[in-house]
């Protein structure tokens, strides 16, 4: 046994030849032969569900109550973390589990996870790399204890490790329960591989769960919204104040305004911030099957209601619901609607019980609320439930030099997805873009943009690159017609002012890079009513 002694003390594995052949007591207890019909259990539970929990219950409730363990451990590695856990235990309280963490090669588990070799210490007291990480052990006769840990191998992966500790009268006892915890960390390995994969994949689904929502609170977050005009500062005035209230909001606007980037602000940065964000077009569906959509029905509660299924409200619980074109909704689902926001309950369609949700309602509409309640379209008693705190989006072109701010975001955007290399938008288009009166509001800027970037040949957006509808007269701020030669002028004129802003009014260096005379230059520049020294001025 000298040889066995002096491995143990250094931490490596005894040579379990040495020890000697089959022993077995069963006058005191510890008849080994008893154990078989356990295996065979253990083969059963993992053949039939391969359910790790109820494998690793039995295996402990053996080690513990047959082979008469002191204490059990099942130790699990996440790769990915760099770490060894204690996954279940006997003979640990609770903190003493949690306290149980080692890094690769670290004590005598770090070291067995790390080799895939099995350790046996003949006593705890003679081990150099033995911790006590877990403070489960006193100073005392506990350290003359045997350990035995021994690795769970799936091919050439070490998973973890089993180990167990008693006091031993006889050594050939101790092979023989060596030779027990290896047969079964062989049988449970396919189970605790089974086991750490959905661990890892549904670990890796929380984080990038977490990180998408991380990323749409940074994408809604108020100050993303784009504009600084001071209609808008206000509104971001408005958000700030109502997200962290968990009151109903009415949000209106023209359409295109961007209505629903406020709902998606206000709902992220609010106390639902973490619950569902549910959005529903109240004008997409027909009549017939918006209640259905918004409160859910019964199975049978009519003809195709094949089963039961959850409406919008009752999918938003515990978070935020997003009623677009609220101003559509049929006078009867108007009534139902101020029920859910008086009380918080609503029954199915075809159903008598009652369902409680608790979320927040953003409402939204680009109807005048006020004229559809004079005229009857609209319940009075809705209207005022909704109107508890409104938030109005101001028109496009209503926002000044958001204008510019908002076609260099969507320029920067496209340019990005089509691959393209655009440097700048022309002085000429901008003026156009300014003098625009924007009907369909920053989803028709979008469009727009979107267009001249797909039509853009130098990385400048000219004005000719623009739809026709922005190259009115009114618009450029110019006398030019419809006709090809107007066209063609309007092209000249552009080129015209981005040489004169390019060598910011010196008008030799301009005629050069149009390869004209001065004196052509200063003719057509009279033509268009141009003055050099407004270029001047122009600062980079």
């Amino acid at each position: 046994m000298a040889a066995a002694d002096h491995a143990a003390r250094l931490g490596f594995e005894v040579d379990l030849d040495e020890i000697g052949g089959e022993f077995t007591d069963c006058k005191t207890g510890e008849c080994r032969i008893k154990v078989l019909p356990t295996l065979y259990r253990i083969i059963r539970v993992i053949a039939d569900s391969e359910d790790l929990a109820d494998a690793l219950k039995i295996i402990l409730e053996v080690m513990q109550q047959r082979l008469r363990m002191v204490r059990g451990m099942v130790t699990l590695f996440d790769r990915e973390a760099g770490q060894i856990f204690v996954h279940a235990s006997f003979g640990l309280s609770e903190e003493e589990k949690a306290r149980g963490i080692y890094a690769l090669g670290e004590g005598i588990i770090g070291a067995v996870v790390e080799s895939g070799k099995a350790l046996v210490t003949p006593r705890l007291r003679d081990s150099q790399i033995f911790l006590n990480r877990t403070g489960s052990r006193g100073a005392g006769d506990e350290l003359d204890c045997s350990f035995l840990c021994v690795p769970i191998v799936s091919g050439r992966k070490v998973l973890g490790t089993i180990s167990a500790e008693r006091l031993y009268e006889h050594s050939r006892l101790l092979r023989q329960d060596f030779e027990f915890l290896a047969i079964v960390a062989s049988m449970i390995a396919p189970a605790v591989e089974l086991y750490l994969l959905e661990r890892i994949e549904q670990k890796n689904l929380q984080n990038e769960n977490r990180r998408l929502h991380d990323a749409l609170k940074q994408k809604f977050r108020p100050d993303n919204i784009i504009g600084n005009s001071k209609p808008m500062q206000d509104v971001y005035e408005l958000i700030g104040k109502i997200a962290p209230a968990k009151t109903t909001v009415l949000i209106l606007g023209e359409s295109g305004v961007g209505k629903e980037l406020v709902a998606n602000a206000i709902h992220y940065n609010s106390p639902f911030g973490d619950g569902p964000f549910i959005k529903f077009n109240c004008a997409a569906l027909p009549e017939t099957i918006v209640e259905s959509e918004l409160f859910g029905h019964e199975k049978g509660s009519f003809t195709g209601a094949t089963g039961l299924r959850k409406g919008r409200f009752e999918l938003a619980d515990g978070g935020t619901i997003f009623l677009d074109e609220v101003a559509e909704l049929p006078l009867a689902v108007q009534a139902k609607l101020l029920r859910v926001l008086q009380e918080k309950t609503f029954e199915r369609i075809g159903g008598s019980r009652s369902v409680k949700v608790e979320l927040r309602i953003i409402a939204a509409t680009n109807r005048e609320l006020t004229a559809m309640v004079a005229d009857g379209r609209f319940r009075e008693d809705l209207y005022y439930r909704l109107n508890v705190f409104p938030i109005t989006i101001p028109p496009l072109r209503e926002r000044g030099s958001d204008v510019i701010a908002l076609a260099d975001f969507f320029v920067a955007r496209f340019a990005r997805e089509t691959g393209k290399d655009i440097k700048r938008i022309s002085t000429p288009a901008l003026n156009m873009l300014l003098s625009y009166h924007w009907p369909g509001n920053v989803r028709e800027l979008e469009n727009v943009i979107e267009r001249s970037v797909i039509l853009a040949d130098d990385g400048v957006i000219h004005g000719y690159n623009l739809p026709p509808s922005l190259q009115t007269p009114a618009e450029t701020g110019t006398t030019f017609g419809c006709g090809l030669q107007s066209k063609l002028d309007l092209v000249e004129y552009e080129m015209i002012v981005d040489a004169l802003k390019t060598y910011k009014g010196n008008m030799t260096e301009a005629a050069r890079e149009l390869n004209l005379t001065r004196r052509v230059l200063g003719l057509r520049m009279l033509r268009y009513n141009l003055d050099y020294k407004t270029y001047r001025k122009i600062k980079e």
